[in-house]
């Protein structure tokens, strides 16, 4: 009965590992890709990645930081709001520096008061000296008149530092400097923001608080092209170039804006990590006309094909 026992289990034990050889050995089909992905419509083209933008007339997305430090008290616009220039945006807590605005102004007053003392009395002076010179000794009128150059500086002191203190009060108050779109908000009513931005937790990094972009539905596309490619690329006049977008079989066709003739370190697009490394790419900016029912955002990364104009 033992016997028969183990001969049976080892009868068990081989048809179980041809079983699962079988099952693990058979060759699995794989899955259809989830969209097709982009070729080259262009037999030599070049391909470059691109990131999304709005479309400025020199440089990127404006970036806001502040010129102080305090806590957010209040935002007074949204994401995707179209703002004119000068439009207040933000305002950081400035109850300190308004007191210290109104202290300047109050000391004003004082050396108003004490230029206005030291005149009188100098003049007091001087009369009786020009009726009788020995009623005053001339040590006494050069005291009298040093006083009221002294109190004429300390006015002016006071001056500029309510100036000062005034011009610092207005960067408590962010606004904007040209008409654009808000793009993003990067902080928060009672958030505490500086001059280096604010400190975002996810990136561990320091970003913009406020970033705009260029008014109207125009957009761009920013390419970086490798150097070992440069030699490949088409003139400003010949160049043609077609974006596809990541996740969509649509092929949109770009024009050409400008050059930006200066080969940089190229960065990480995708997480926007500043470690520079030893490839140098060119930017190549280029605009195009959105399609409808397709929403496209800036930050958005697309592959880009760039040819000569009329090759195929």
């Amino acid at each position: 009965m033992k016997n028969r026992l183990i001969i049976g289990l080892a009868i068990f034990g081989v048809l179980l590992a041809i079983s699962t050889a079988y099952y693990w050995g058979r060759k699995q089909n794989p899955l259809p890709p989830a969209f097709t992905p982009a070729s080259n419509p262009y037999e030599n083209g070049i391909y470059a990645e691109g990131i999304i933008e709005t479309l400025q007339a020199s440089g990127s997305n404006i970036n806001i930081y502040p010129e102080v430090a305090g806590t957010v008290n209040q935002i007074l616009v949204k994401e995707g709001q179209e703002v004119n220039a000068n439009t207040l945006l933000l305002t950081i807590d400035d109850s300190v520096q308004k007191a210290t605005t109104q202290q300047a102004k109050a000391q004003i007053g004082a050396a108003r008061a004490s230029l206005k003392t030291s005149e009188d009395a100098y003049q007091k002076q001087k009369a009786a000296a020009d009726i009788d010179p020995r009623a005053v000794s001339k040590d006494a009128l050069d005291s009298a008149k040093d006083a009221v150059g002294l109190a004429k500086a300390n006015l002016e002191v006071s001056q500029k530092q309510y100036e000062t203190a005034a011009s610092l009060l207005a960067k408590y108050h962010i606004n904007a400097l040209t008409a654009g779109k808000i793009i993003s908000i990067n902080t928060a009513v009672g958030s505490y923001v500086s001059a280096q931005g604010v400190y975002d937790t996810y990136t561990q990094q320091n970003d913009p608080i406020l970033v705009m972009g260029a008014v109207g539905q125009a957009m761009a596309v920013r390419c970086y092209v490798d150097e070992v490619l440069l030699q490949r690329l088409p003139s400003a006049g010949d160049i043609e170039a077609y974006m596809f977008l990541r996740g969509s079989t649509l092929k949109i066709p770009l024009k050409i804006v400008r050059f930006q003739p200066n080969v940089s370190p190229k960065i990480e697009l995708s997480n926007q990590r500043t470690e520079r490394v030893d490839v140098r790419v060119l930017p190549v900016i280029f605009s195009f006309d959105q399609p409808k029912n397709v929403t496209i955002y800036p930050g958005q990364l697309v592959d880009v094909y760039i040819g000569k104009r009329g090759a195929k």
